[in-house]
This record gives C-alpha cells, structure tokens and sequence, in this order.
C-alpha cells in the first residue's frame, strides 16, 4: 500500500547567530545545507521583541551573498579589512524560545543534543547544554536590580535533565494519533486525486508534481499538544510571525530504548514519558487539582513497539500503549509546615457536583475515548483517616458523574488497597495486580498498524478473541485509558504501571507475530529489559517530582530484592523529606516562571515575595468565569457521539483545522525520511553513526553458553543470566547516574564512569556527547583474588562454546587427505612455473588426483583464470557503464513495448 502522506521534517536543524551592533541575524539550515531560512532580530529596541521572518528559502549561495554584504556593509570604514562588521557569535541545534523578566528579552539557543530514541527513523534528542543570550545591546539597555535574581530563577530549571524534542516527530502525541492523521489528508483530497486519474490517464504523471494530484506525497505537520509542551509560553511572542521550522517544541520527562533481539529480528521497546506542564510543580506543594481540571504530576506514558527491519510508518509494523497517572483530581492539598513525614490530608473545597472531576474526565474523553479506567492504590483501611479521606470523595465524585453517562461509556472504579496486600504473607501483590491488567488490557485494546496476522487466524488464542478496542482495516486503536494513582503517584503507581505494561507487551508481540501466546513470564531476558526501562522511568519522575529515586520497587513487592535494599530504602526516603522541606519551594518558584505561570511586571509584587502560589494557578480567583458548564451534560459537545472513539483522532472539520497540509515530490528532503536518518550527503563516522547505544537483550540479559535457548521469552534462573536479578541491579543503584531533574544540582557522573572508579561516589561531571546511554551497562572491577576464578573459566570445554561435543581426533581417512592437502600445497609452492609443467603429472598423480568442478580452467590455489564471459553480457555491462557516465544508449521497439506492458499491469 503505497504511503499517502509522511510527517514533514523541519528544515532548521541547524543554526548560527550572527552579530552586529544593531541587529542579530539567526540562520537556519537543513542537515544537508542546501535551503537556508534567516531570521532578522533588532538589538535597538530596549524591551521589545522585534523579529522579521521573510519566509523565503535561501540557497547555500545566496545566504553566502548575503553575509557578505552584511559583513562589509557594517564595517566600520568601508573597506576595511581589520575589523569585522559580522561576527559569528554561537552555533545551535534550536531554538526553546525568548523570555523577557524586567529588561529585555532573552533568546534560550540549544548548543549541545545527543540522540536518545528513534521511531521509524525519526531521531528523538535529549537536550544537553543550552546558551541563554541577551538580545538588545549595551547602549540601549536599561538596568533593573531584580533582572539578575530573575535570570538566576529561571536557569535553576535545568534544561539539560530530561527535556526531549524531536524535528519530525511529534512528541506531544501518542503515536496512535501521530499516524491516524497520515490518512486525513487522504480521506479529504481522494474524490479530486480520483477524479483526474479517471478522465485522462498518463504514464509519466509519477516523473513530476501535478498540481491535480499526481503521485506527490503529502506532507503532514500536526498541532501539538499543548498540556504537554514545556516551551509554549516561550515561543508564544514569535508563533504567528515566522515560519513554523523555527518552533522546536519540547516535552519534559523520560525517555529510553531498548533492543529486543529475537534470533537476530531486532525489535526496539522505546519508553516516552510526558509530564504535564498544566499544574506542574514538587510533591507537597501541587496536590490535587486546579479549577481547569489539570492535576498534579500527570504524566503519560507511552510503550511503543517496532519493527527496526522496516523502517518506513507506511510498511512497517508498529504497536503501543498508552496509561496515564495523576494526582486525584480534587481540590486537596497537604501543610507541609508541621514538618510531619506525612502531612494531614485536608479537603480545600467542596464539590459536590464534582465540577474539577468532570472537567478533567472530559479532557480525558476527548483525547482517549472510553472507557476511562481508574485505579486507585490508595488504602482502604486505616487506624487514623489519611489516604480514605481521597478514596470516599472519588467514589463519590465517579458515582455522580457517571449517573449522566451511557452504561456503556461509563467511568470504571478500580479500588486495590495494595499497601495492605504487601503486608499481606498469604497474598502476592504481582499476581493480583496481573489479574488487574489482563482486565484492564482487554477493556482498552491497544493501536497495532496492521491487520491480524495469519496464524492468528489459523490458531486464534481465547484471550486474543476477547480483546477489546477498536479494530479497523489497518489494525487496532485503543480506545479508552487506564489511569492509576496512589497519593504520590510514585512508588506504588510505578509498579502497577509496569504489569498493565508488562500484559500490554505480551499482547503487542503476539500481534506482530512474534510469539504463539500473549503471555510473557518474569525472569525471561525480555521481561527484564522491560522492567529496567520502567525502574529508569520510575525513577526519573520520582527525582523530578518527589525529590528522590524510587523507595519500592518492583523487586520489592516480588520480595526477591537483597538485604541491603532495605538500607538504601530509607536513605533514599530521607533524601525526599529533605527535599520536600528545603529545596521544593525554590524549585517550584522556577518551574512557575519557567512555564509563564508567573509573569514579572513592574510595579507588582515579585515571585519570591508572594506567600503562595495558589492565585496564580488557579484563574477562578481572580476572576469570574462568564460561562458556566452544566452539572448534569458536563462533557464537551461532540465527544459522546464519536465515543468510544476519542474526539481528538477522528476526521472531522475541527481536527483538520490543527494540521498543516502541504504536497511535495516524493523524493523531497522535507518529506524523506531515508534522507534524513542515514544522510546520504555526510560523510559518516563510527562515533556518529553508533552514537545511540541502547541496552540489548541479547548482550546485556541472554546468557553466555550457547547452548542453552537463546530466546529472549526463555525463563532463566538468575545465576545464568547476564545480568543478575539480584545483585547487579542492586549494585547498580548505589552509582546509578542521578538523572536531574527541574532545577536540580549540577550533573553526577555518568555509571559508567562511576562504576569503573574504586568505590569513589564523588565522580567528575564528564560526559562524551551522544556516547554515553543512560542504561549503559555498568563495568565491573575484578578483585586480584578472583585471578583463579577467571583463570578456570577461561578455558571452556567445546559443548560450552559450540554446543555439541567434538571427538577426540579424526580419522585416518581424513588425516590422511588432510595431509595430502598440505603436501600439495607446498609442492606447487616450491616449485617454480616451468618445472611446474613439466612435473606436474607425474607428481599430482602420486599426491592426489583432483577433479576440476569449477569454471576455471586450473583448480590452483596460488594462480587462476578468471571464467569467460560471453559477448551480450559483455555489451550490457559496458552499457550500464556508459549509463552511469550520462550516455543513455537509445531505447528500442523492443524496450517500449515491455516498458508499456510493466505500465499497464502495474497502474491500470
């Protein structure tokens, strides 16, 4: 099926800023820099922003002119050669946005990335370093006293922790909805594209672009999601003045890869978590909801699925899964000034109409259809009412709510005291939370872009055959989502989050025809790599929003984790009081002027003058709100008749309007992928090309011995593992690469470079840019008293290495053909070409008489003829030569008629 549409690709990829006393001239290129854009900032204005985009696409020649006449045309004396008139001021990857505090306005500029993810060979890149410049010049500026404390606020935000983006990939949407609009343009153009082909049918229409629809491609660019863009508020002031290549938006979150290698078919398991910037800030000081319905610490995770074999989105197999948590979506909140480990819950406002519940839910139902899935991890029973405090009012609050509902789109409740499971001897928490997924699973579905396979059809599983979604010709959507939350939506959050992912897995490869069963067992190689993707996950947003790593991990509720887990526990839960009491409110004081929460205005009091922030985030008290939403129809118009469908993903009047539609050639560098993953134009090195160092099952978890099964869906004991289960994971934790997080401390080393260091945790802060992944296997250093443990081992024994036992010797018949081998060998070594011939015959015949059975004339290692080719293959080649230096011979009778039969079968 050939592709109707394909994402376009930014054509600013690469930037420079240039400078002159009166203006800064930013120019952007392609990665192959042959179309240039150039944008025209001026430094005269003292506070504010005026920049000139003329939309036009230069040439790698004419941007050259330019500079030219720029650099001579700001020289001081006409001319002069000494003193430049255009200096080069900084080189870049992106541009995150402009911000402006008392004075003027800044531009942020990505100088540093490093490749962590691809999807169907779009790059998805980690922000490494950034540059913040000041754009007005010194003899217009006007000094404030609070700009540098402002300036310092707002860089505690640390962009070089886990902020993402990508230039062709749109990280804001899943990737359920990232190729569903792929088919929109084509559903709304196909009647004219038909239509043309019908009346008047030509065979050449494919060598160009017809202005009628042809068999261009179209370009496809998606609005982004805006809940989920953390630089909205700073590209606000230049979105509608220049060219959209020049808006980078980015994510904030986590992002991992994995390879799955199933006898050699690499498969890539990549991890994509989006925190909301809606209501973000630290654990105690966002609790709850705001009166828009976005809620504390949302985040989204993503399981994507693919094929690496294939690369293209049109022809290749791709799959994911999507689950949200988030705080529970009332007005709630915890006094962190008692200076308790765990503050009192208090209710801040009555709902009884669950008026914040039903704008959140409504958001929810738009962007993933029904069913809405709620687990709650909260416990149920306890001596003094804490966590019950949240379940009763959302039970209250899902009950009134679904009471206006459809039966068949209502709100699933979900409510597992999992805390009093874990204390629980007789119960496993894994098993009952497995039972909770395969639920959960079947009720969603999950997007695969291709039919059922075949063997699915011959031999279809009982489980697969109840699986629910939302199947169409192409595949499977998920409809509906799993949202779970405990208090912090932390520790117990994460480790429910993994089975609902582990199930979805199973499903997933059994979808793409790589297992017979959708079930995956712990200890095989594939679910370990998949669990060390979601302790990664977990502990990232763990450090961003609590403060710490993770306190309980999946390991913990298998009861399989060490002694010496239970020591690292409580620092680590020291380490997030600590945070939570001294460092939360700076950090949350940066992220609100980060995100233009906080607007400085002169004349008004400053950011760290307010007594709180709640004003700020919640809009409702400051002013009334015009409109009312009704207490009973309280989703939005539309939604309930696309449902179970989600509004945001289906072909309507109002989606259209959110994406950009434009037709290229096919071979167009804004639409071609191949171009722009292998780049064709570079010339390509090791360190470059391997810059993305994933974890691999194959070498990282599959055991050494090749003779056991080297299946990654194989369960294994743990002394046979690659990595331990118990020990290094555990060792790991100790120099784990302390991932930072917003407004977060300077970078820890990276693990491999602790790891490899003597038991010395203060490290150095280098890090090789794009070498170094952040699932890197650690090294481990050998003790000089295991020399006779390496020396043992060293030496395998043949069914260790090739998996058969070898015999002792061979037997005389092939020692002795062996032998006349060598012989022969060296005779026709030492002999020189005259006497070769001459004795030749006789000597052969004693040695050995061999039968010539190749094409060449002599069966002679040293000295052979090449085989005679014959005159028509001859002429074809020379033709091909002569093809390739632009001498095309003159096609014959012969040739258009085959040409017109290939037309006819293939097109017509």
């Amino acid at each position: 099926m050939p592709a109707a549409a394909a994402p376009m690709i930014s054509s600013v990829q690469k930037l420079v800023l240039y400078e002159t006393r009166a203006r800064y001239f930013l120019v952007g290129s392609n990665p192959a820099e042959t179309k240039y854009r150039v944008l025209k900032i001026d430094r005269t204005e003292p506070k504010d922003l005026v920049i000139i985009d003329d939309k036009h696409v230069y040439t790698q020649q004419e941007v050259r002119e330019l500079l030219g006449r720029l650099d001579l045309g700001n020289r001081t004396k006409i001319g002069q050669k000494g003193s430049s008139g255009l200096s080069r001021a900084v080189s870049a990857f992106g541009v995150v946005g402009f911000v402006r505090f008392l004075e003027g306005y800044y531009i942020v500029l990505i100088t540093k990335r490093r490749k962590m993810a691809d999807i169907g060979g779009h790059a998805i890149y980690k922000i490494e370093d950034t540059n913040m410049i000041y754009i007005p010049n010194d003899s217009v500026r006007v000094t404030h006293p609070d700009e540098a404390r402002y300036l310092r606020i707002f860089q505690n935000v640390d962009l070089s922790s886990n902020f993402y983006f990508s230039y062709s990939y749109d990280l804001s949407h899943s990737l359920q909805y990232n190729l569903t609009v792929l088919r929109m343009p084509l559903e709304t153009m196909r009647t004219e594209t038909t239509q043309t082909r019908q009346e008047s049918f030509d065979i050449f229409e494919d060598e160009g672009l017809s202005t009628q629809g042809g068999s261009g491609v179209f370009g496809v660019c998606s609005k982004p999601y805006e809940k989920y863009v953390w630089n909205a508020k700073l590209l606000e002031a230049v979105k509608n003045t220049v060219h959209r290549d020049w808006l980078l938006y980015i994510i904030h979150g986590f992002c991992g890869q994995s390879k799955l290698l199933i006898y050699g078919r690499p498969i890539y398991v990549t991890l994509i978590a989006r925190r909301s910037s809606k209501f973000a800030g630290t654990r105690f000081l966002k609790r709850g909801s705001n009166c828009e319905g976005d809620v504390a610490n949302e985040v989204e995770t993503e399981q994507i699925l693919y094929d690496a074999s294939v690369m293209s989105f049109s022809a290749g197999s791709y799959s994911s899964y999507v689950q949200v948590r988030g705080s529970v979506p009332l007005y709630w909140s915890q006094d962190i000034s008692t200076m308790m480990p765990k503050p009192p819950i208090t209710l801040d406002q009555a709902d009884p109409f669950a008026h914040v519940a039903a704008l959140h839910f409504d958001q929810m139902l738009q962007r993933f259809g029904s069913p809405i899935i709620i687990l709650n991890l909260v416990k149920e029973r306890e001596k003094r009412k804490h966590e019950r405090i949240l379940s009763e009012e959302l039970v209250a609050a899902v009950t009134y709510l679904n009471q206006f509902l459809p039966p068949e789109h209502a709100i699933i409740y979900i409510p597992w005291d999992m805390a009093k499971y874990t204390k629980s001897k007789l119960c496993n928490v894994l098993d009952r939370l497995n039972v909770i997924a395969e639920s959960v699973v079947k009720k969603t579905g999950f997007f695969v872009n291709r039919p059922d396979s075949y063997c699915s059809i011959l031999r279809p599983d009982e489980k697969w055959n109840e699986l629910g979604g939302y199947v169409v010709s192409t595949g499977r959507l998920q409809t509906g989502v799993l949202r779970t939350n405990c208090v912090d939506c932390l520790d117990r959050t994460n480790t429910a989050q993994f089975m609902v992912g582990k199930c979805a897995l199973a499903y997933q490869l059994y979808s793409l025809g790589l297992i017979d069963k959708p079930n995956l067992q712990f200890d095989t190689d594939a679910v370990r790599l998949f669990e060390e993707l979601y302790e990664d996950h977990g502990d990232t947003l763990s450090l961003q929003y609590g403060g710490s790593q993770l306190v309980h991990r999946v390991k913990t509720y298998r009861k399989i984790a060490p002694w010496t887990q239970h020591s690292k526990d409580i620092m680590q839960t020291l380490s997030r009081y600590y945070s939570n009491a001294f460092s939360d409110a700076d950090r949350q004081d940066s992220i609100n002027l980060f995100l233009g929460v906080f607007k400085p205005t002169e004349g008004k009091p400053h950011l760290w003058e307010l007594p709180t922030d709640f004003y700020l985030h919640h809009r409702n008290t400051l002013s009334l709100s015009q409109t009312r939403r009704s207490y009973t129809y309280w989703w939005t118009t539309g939604v309930l008749k696309h449902l179970p469908l989600p509004f945001d993903e289906v072909t309507c009047a109002e989606n259209r309007h959110k994406l950009t539609v434009k037709k290229f050639h096919k071979y167009d560098e804004e639409i071609d992928i191949h171009n722009e993953f292998f780049r064709p134009y570079e010339l390509s090195s090791f360190d470059e090309t391997f810059c993305l160092a994933m974890t691999n099952s194959t070498r990282d978890f599959m055991p050494k011995n090749v003779g056991i099964d080297p299946s990654p869906f194989t369960v294994r004991k743990p002394e046979e593992t690659g990595k331990s289960v118990l020990g290094n994971k555990s060792n790991r934790d100790e120099t784990v690469l302390q991932r930072k997080t917003a407004a977060s401390a300077p970078p820890p080393p990276s693990e491999e470079a602790v790891s490899s260091s003597s038991e010395d945790d203060s490290g150095t802060d280098k890090e090789d840019e794009g070498a170094v992944s952040q699932r890197s296997t650690p090294v481990k250093v050998t003790d000089p008293g295991d020399n006779t443990k390496i020396t043992e081992n060293a030496v395998q024994s043949t069914k260790d290495v090739y998996g058969v036992n070898l015999s002792d010797g061979p037997s005389e018949d092939d020692l002795s053909i062996y032998t006349r081998f060598v012989q022969l060998g060296q005779s026709q070594h030492k002999q020189d070409k005259s006497s070769q011939q001459f004795c030749s015959k006789h000597h052969l015949d004693r040695v050995i008489n061999l039968i010539p059975i190749s094409s060449f004339s002599q069966d002679n290692i040293y000295e052979v003829q090449p085989p005679r080719v014959d005159r028509k293959s001859i002429e074809i080649f020379h033709a091909h030569i002569q093809a390739g230096r632009g001498n095309m011979q003159p096609l014959g009778k012969d040739d258009f008629l085959m040409y017109r039969e290939y037309i006819r079968n293939r097109y017509m």
